[in-house]
């Protein structure tokens, strides 16, 4: 799954804390290198277009992310032909996908990391850039003519300035997309829907009356059960009722345009406005309490059991639902389908960004000799439309067939439901459209991997909702960072904490306004006047630029 496995900036607080404590200690920024200086391997003319063949073969390592669904194999088809068609042999260190997060923090502390470093979501390199430890990746884009390409053909300039820290420089080469896609959102019995004549939601308030009528039909039931903790939901939420919450939210601040300000989400009346809402359907037996402690397989027996009929996921978990509930209700039976987010007070609105998860590179690149054909290799493998295609796609003739732009996998393999009667996963027999690899691109390239029902559901989402631009960026110091982090750090924990017992009933919302002051009191105030301080400054120089 994407994000949202996604999810979230970094790894606990004591990894960041120790990350960046022990490597301030023992690393050095250093200045930016003359590539052409370690260019043993690389190509002498390299351009958009061009695929990447090392000049001789070299070794790379590689951190992986391994996923326990499709966990690594060392004789993937994948690996086998990367070292064919680049001459560059990949040399992973597997980490569990559970533990990623805190291991890539303790390798890099270390200095024990592999100069590649995957699946890191940008704001997740905050942490490691005062050390030194990580490359600022900015410095060398003139080296990476394909991913300059999409950044200027897409116009994502302004997102990649977000990634700025303070000293100009970003440190993350992001996964990009053409456009932002939705992905997770309520997947709801709709035959339920259709046997009762009830229309499918498309706000909020709706979603309360089509549970209402649910629980009235089935007293038995709980109407919404669900799982990731609650995060999800509370994510897609939160962006149409003019707020923060779940997965979506990252540093707690939420800009005004307005007042050209940042604000402290769960202090509006906004953050208000959708605890009471899910209060209420708590209250009336609509939702049930457990979303917000059960494991995701607890949640999912519920709904596949038919104790539950609404619960939130993605095209992939739609998938994997569909296929337990042909054994469970029998196939025929039942009909699941994803709704688009229900819009809220603040409109039919979404967020998202075109930049997902991407690669970091540790400090000690740099003295490779091999330096310039890594980032050659880098550029080719993660974003050109070559490489994108193959690492979602795999080998043409081997696991897909293309006819007329058409690509179709051969008829013994499957991925997410695309081909149902294939007998071979494309992750798990083959090692294609993983987490490490396949990210961004092109909107027909990401569709080509879609089922026609999910085409519909992007399609009517991007019909129905208006995309929100992203917050300005609020590039703090070293110092100040820190700082903000030993702030905003018990902000969200109480935060989290009031939230889950608003919701539940454990804490009455007349005492709304007494949380509010108790963040206050937590530092609320401070922290929100840092992150206005340094929005300013970044948009006065901007400005006088």
């Amino acid at each position: 799954m994407r994000k949202q496995t996604r999810r979230r900036l970094g790894s606990t607080v004591l990894a960041v804390m120790m990350s960046l404590a022990m490597v301030a200690c023992s690393s050095n920024t250093g200045g930016s290198v003359d590539v052409d200086e370690k260019s043993k391997g690389a190509m002498e003319s390299y351009g958009v277009g061009d695929t990447f063949k090392a000049t001789e073969p070299f070794d790379l390592s590689i951190l992986y992310s391994d996923h326990p669904i499709y966990p690594y194999k060392q004789d993937w088809l994948l690996f086998k032909k990367i070292s064919e068609l680049t001459n560059v042999t990949l040399q992973p260190t597997i980490v569990p996908m559970s533990d990623y997060s805190q291991k890539r923090s303790l390798l890099i502390s270390s200095g024990d990391a592999p100069l590649v470093i995957p699946k890191t979501y940008p704001g997740e390199e905050a942490p490691f850039v005062s050390s030194g430890a990580i490359l600022p990746i900015s410095d060398y884009i003139d080296q990476m003519p394909h991913f300059k390409d999409k950044v200027e053909k897409w116009g994502l300039q302004d997102e990649l300035e977000g990634l700025r820290q303070e000293d100009g420089k970003y440190y993350v080469l992001p996964g990009l997309h053409e456009a932002v896609w939705p992905d997770y959102t309520l997947i709801v019995r709709t035959d339920i829907l259709e046997k009762h004549n009830i229309a499918v939601p498309t706000t909020w308030d709706e979603l309360y009356t089509v549970l209402k009528q649910m629980k009235e039909l089935y007293p038995d039931s709980i109407p919404f059960s669900d799982r990731f903790q609650f995060n999800s939901t509370l994510n897609i939420a939160a962006t149409s009722f003019g707020t923060k919450a779940g997965w979506g939210f990252n540093n707690g601040l939420s800009y005004k345009e307005e007042s050209d300000e940042f604000v402290y989400a769960p202090a509006t009346e906004e953050y208000k406005q959708m605890l009471e809402y899910f209060n209420k359907l708590v209250n009336e037996g609509l939702l049930d309490k457990e979303s917000f402690t059960q494991d995701d397989d607890q949640a999912s027996q519920k709904f596949v059991n038919g104790k539950s009929f609404v619960i939130n996921g993605n095209s992939q978990t739609v998938v994997m639902h569909r296929n337990d509930m042909n054994k469970t209700l029998g196939e025929g039976n039942f009909e699941i389908s994803k709704i688009t987010v229900p819009g809220g007070p603040a409109g039919h609105v979404m967020s998202g960004s075109r930049l997902e998860n991407g690669v970091m590179l540790t400090s000690k690149v740099k003295d490779s000799e091999h330096f310039k054909a890594i980032l050659q290799f880098i550029d080719w493998l993660y974003y050109s439309d070559e490489g994108q295609e193959f690492a979602k796609w795999g080998v043409e003739g081997e696991t897909y067939t293309k006819e007329n732009g058409v690509r179709k996998l051969l008829d013994d393999i499957n991925y997410n439901g695309l081909n149902p009667r294939g007998t071979k996963d494309l992750r798990i027999e083959y090692g294609f459209s993983g987490g490490v690899f396949a990210y961004g691109g092109t909107t027909e390239l990401l569709h080509s991997m879609f089922t026609e029902e999910e085409i519909r559901f992007q399609e009517d989402m991007k019909k129905t909702k208006t995309v929100l631009p992203p917050d300005p960026p609020i590039p703090y110091s070293v110092e100040e960072r820190e700082r903000a982090t030993l702030l905003s750090t018990p902000l969200k924990d109480y935060t989290d904490q009031n939230t889950l017992k608003f919701i539940l009933g454990e804490r009455s919302l007349s005492e709304f306004d007494k949380f509010v002051e108790e963040l206050r009191n937590q530092g609320m105030d401070t922290y929100v006047e840092l992150a206005n301080k340094k929005y300013k400054e970044y948009k006065e120089s901007k400005d006088n630029q």
